[in-house]
């Protein structure tokens, strides 16, 4: 017996794409809620990593430098 998310996947996969993308855009912002323990740690990492940088022990690239590797 087919479940509701079955049936709901073969209507979805009906659609055409950009009717597709309106239905994965609602179901990632639905799923999108702010995580507050989420936020703290990542707060605290980037004032890790900017303290580190500040303080010489990490350096930096350009974005020049930074997207050549991800353009080849």
């Amino acid at each position: 017996m087919a479940t509701n998310a079955d049936k709901l996947l073969s209507e979805i996969r009906a659609l055409p794409d950009e009717e597709k993308l309106q239905v994965l855009e609602g179901i990632l912002t639905d799923l999108d809620k702010p995580d507050e323990e989420i936020d703290h740690v990542w707060a605290l990492e980037a004032r890790k990593r900017w303290n580190a940088y500040k303080a010489g022990r990490l350096g930096s690239i350009s974005y020049e430098e930074l997207m050549s590797k991800y353009n080849r």
